[in-house]
Formats: C-alpha cells, sequence, structure tokens
C-alpha cells in the first residue's frame, strides 16, 4: 500500500478495539457519560478513516462533493421587453451563457406560434415571414445547460403601424422558369437603396441550390443587386432564392413593402464560343461540341465586343431601325429573324441571309453575329435566356454593365460588389447536394 493511503477496513478493527477499551473505562466511571465518550471517539475514527482522497481535506465524491454542472442563462437583447414600433421585419436576437441547447418561440397575441429559424451562428432567431403590422407578439428564449435544467428569457413587444412609404421589391425571373448556365438572379427595388442600409438588406436575402455551388450577390446600382454563383451554374441545379425585405427599414423613413421567393431551374449546358480569328462560332453542350457555326463579326468602324456576354432576351421577329441614331448615311431599317439580344447597345446573334457569302471569312456586320438562316434557326431553337457567348479577339472590349455582363468581371471583382464580407459556404452535406453523378456537369468549362 503506498503511503499516505487508509486502509479503512483495518482502520475499522482498530476503531473496534478502542470501543471495546474505552467501554470497559466507561464501566469504572460515569457509565452515561462514558458511553457518550465512546460514540463521538469512534464517529471522529470512522471520519478520519474513510474519507479518503489523500491530504487535500477535499470530500470525496460519494459525500456530494464532486463539481457542480454550470446553470445555463439567457438574455433577449431585441425587441427589449415592453418595446413599441418595432420593424414588422425584426429579429429575435439574444445570448446565452453555458447553454448546450437553445430554443426559440415567437407567439401572437392569441398564442399562434410563429415559424422561423436560428441564424447559422446561434445569435439571432428569424421569422420566416415579416409579422403583422400593430401586433403583439411574446418571444421567449430557452437555454439549457449541462445539468438539463432549461433557462428561459421572454420578451414581449408590439410591431409598428403599417408605414405610408414603402419600396417595392421584384425578382427579373419568374417562379419556375428555366434558364441558362450563366443566368444571374436579378432583384429590383422601386427606390434607391443608401449605401448604409444595404448590408441589412443583404442580410435577408438566402440563396439554396442543389446541389450546393458558391456565389455572391453584387450590388450593380442603388436600384439592383445580381446574384452568380463563381463558376457557370451546373446543368439541371435546381435554385431558391428569398428576400425577407417585408416592413425592414430601408433608410429615409421607408420600408420593404413585403416578402419575396422564387424558385428557378438551370436548364442543359449550352456554350457559345466566337474567334474572331476564325470567324467561327464553337458550340458546346455538356461540355462536348456539338456544333461550328460560320459567322460575321463587326467591321472595323463598328466592331463586336470581346467579353463574355448572356443571351437576354429572344425575338423570333423584329425590326433593327438605327435611322435616328446613326442618320440618313450610316442607318438601315431592317427585318431581322432570330434575333438574341446580347448588349443593351444594341449586340444580337441573329440571322442575316444578306451575309451569308462572307461569313466564316470577313466582318460585315454593324456589331452583331451575323449567322445563316439555317444556323440562326438552328440557335433560336436551341439557346434559353441566361445562355453565355464568349466573344473573343475583336478589335474592341467589352463595356461592363452593357448587358448582364457579370460574367465579364472576375470572381475576385465580383465579390467585391458585396455589401457584407465573403463567406464560403459549408461543403456539400447530405441533402444540400445531389446524389453523385446527378446534376454533373462537364460543362464546368472555365469561367472566362
Amino acid at each position: 500500500m503506498a503511503p499516505g493511503d487508509h486502509d479503512c477496513e483495518g482502520i475499522m478493527r482498530a476503531s473496534q478495539d478502542e470501543l471495546i477499551r474505552r467501554g470497559a473505562a466507561a464501566r469504572r466511571g460515569d457509565r452515561r457519560r462514558g458511553f457518550a465518550a465512546v460514540v463521538l471517539a469512534a464517529a471522529m475514527v470512522l471520519t478520519s478513516a474513510c474519507t479518503g482522497g489523500g491530504d487535500d481535506g477535499k470530500p470525496s465524491s460519494w459525500q456530494g462533493g464532486g463539481e457542480s454542472k454550470p446553470k445555463a442563462a439567457a438574455t433577449i437583447t431585441e425587441p427589449q421587453a415592453d418595446a413599441a414600433d418595432v420593424p414588422a421585419s425584426t429579429a429575435i436576437t439574444f445570448t446565452t451563457k453555458d447553454a448546450q441547447e437553445t430554443s426559440v418561440e415567437l407567439t401572437d397575441s392569441t398564442g399562434k406560434a410563429v415559424e422561423g429559424e436560428l441564424a447559422a451562428d446561434g445569435k439571432s432567431w428569424l421569422p420566416d415571414g415579416a409579422l403583422e403590422y400593430g401586433e403583439k407578439y411574446t418571444a421567449t428564449v430557452t437555454a439549457t445547460g449541462d445539468d438539463g435544467k432549461p433557462a428561459t428569457a421572454t420578451s414581449t413587444f408590439t410591431t409598428m403601424t403599417k408605414p405610408g412609404k414603402q419600396i417595392r421589391v421584384s425578382s427579373f425571373l419568374g417562379d419556375n422558369q428555366v434558364v441558362g448556365v450563366a443566368m444571374p438572379l436579378i432583384i429590383r427595388f422601386s427606390r434607391a437603396i443608401p449605401e448604409d442600409y444595404r448590408d441589412d438588406v443583404q442580410r435577408r436575402m438566402t440563396v439554396t441550390t442543389k446541389p450546393v455551388q458558391e456565389g455572391v450577390w453584387h450590388w450593380v446600382s442603388p436600384t439592383e443587386v445580381r446574384y452568380r454563383p463563381k463558376k457557370f451554374w451546373q446543368a439541371n441545379t435546381t435554385v431558391s432564392y428569398r428576400v425577407q425585405a417585408g416592413g425592414l427599414p430601408l433608410g429615409d423613413g421607408w420600408y420593404g413593402r413585403s416578402d419575396l421567393a422564387v424558385d428557378v431551374k438551370i436548364g442543359p449546358s449550352f456554350v457559345m464560343t466566337v474567334d474572331n480569328r476564325t470567324k467561327r462560332m464553337t458550340v458546346t453542350k455538356g461540355g462536348k461540341v456539338i456544333k461550328t457555326i460560320l459567322v460575321s463579326l463587326g467591321k472595323k468602324t463598328t466592331p463586336s465586343s470581346s467579353g463574355t456576354m448572356v443571351v437576354i432576351e429572344k425575338l423570333r421577329k423584329t425590326v433593327f431601325d438605327t435611322m435616328e441614331e446613326l442618320g440618313p448615311e450610316e442607318g438601315y431599317r431592317t427585318k431581322i429573324d432570330y434575333a438574341q439580344r446580347l448588349t443593351w447597345g444594341g449586340e444580337f446573334i441573329h440571322a442575316a441571309p444578306w451575309s451569308e457569302g462572307q461569313q466564316g471569312s470577313v466582318n460585315v456586320s454593324h456589331g452583331c453575329v451575323n449567322v445563316s438562316m439555317a444556323d440562326g434557326a438552328w440557335l433560336f431553337a436551341n439557346t434559353r435566356m441566361g445562355d453565355p457567348i464568349t466573344v473573343k479577339g475583336t478589335e474592341r472590349k467589352l463595356q461592363n454593365g452593357n448587358g448582364w455582363t457579370d460574367w465579364n468581371l472576375s470572381w475576385d471583382e465580383y465579390v467585391k460588389g458585396s455589401a457584407l464580407p465573403y463567406e464560403p459556404p459549408a461543403q456539400p452535406g447530405d441533402e444540400a447536394s445531389a446524389a453523385p453523378g446527378a446534376g454533373d456537369d462537364p460543362s464546368a468549362e472555365p469561367t472566362p
């Protein structure tokens, strides 16, 4: 036995001998007083013999002296108790201490629960939609610690009355639309959003994709913000995006009018690349070349733009009229078939039967990508809004903002347009990502 260790059984035997000895002495004296002394002595011996644990004097766990588990605590920071005129967009923000599990419940004045979810950082909770105006709500935050005991904090508050100054939020894309792999998500506001409020707006903008892909919001103007992935969308991706702007303060007494939710789908990968040197367009689908088309680009005085553009709109028949813009000497008014807009400045892919003799050899257009009637019809039948086209080797570079030029910016440049610091998404997990092979897109062709 190591020095200092206690042999509880041996000491108890010694204590019994001591009891017998002291008992005899007691019988020779005052019997009652001696018996009390014996009991006290025995208790002292037993206590010192069986505490164990060395010389630190700390009680052993069997005496209930083990360390107690910390108790959790919770505090609601916003909205504060009895607050009035709270924006209908409010989140429930809170702090917790020693909490292993946290839950939030929000109920209206009738006791009906409001759906919502915790933020990723676990410090706030956001309702699924804007709250009702002029309604009383009660928020309850429950934190449970290691001891299994819950601690709660509550706050009852009243939302503001419906504001008179509201900003409409709209999506360029409609529900269930199928678009090309380069299609940006476009959100527009009916009034300019001050720069100091854009981060608040962006915190209420979420994009969910299956499979998961890296992407970011980019403010192209005070009234428009767009989202694009780091690379072209994977074919057959499903995209859901939300803007929870209802009741959100947007500066100068203006508030968001309502929330917005849109679901879209990305179609097959259809990518066009035009090389001015060869005067040819190469078309790939799913990363494989499926067609090569002869083209005629803009002549030297009206060159086509080099850069990555996106199909903005498709017009089966239209009329190009530049008489007012260019004057009677250079202007023209011409009927056009199979037109696909690429820039706001008037560059299109379109059928041009008058230049079929020059296509593949000479540039004669006013900046458009001229193709034959047959190729124009084929392209028109196979493309979607949002399909990309990259033109290379011309005398003029594409001006950013002249069309949906989101892909004409490098990823680093695009990220700079975000009102919030960029954080890459978590790696694809169980339900957020597709099964192996599903939605794979050999087109993950390098971003231009």
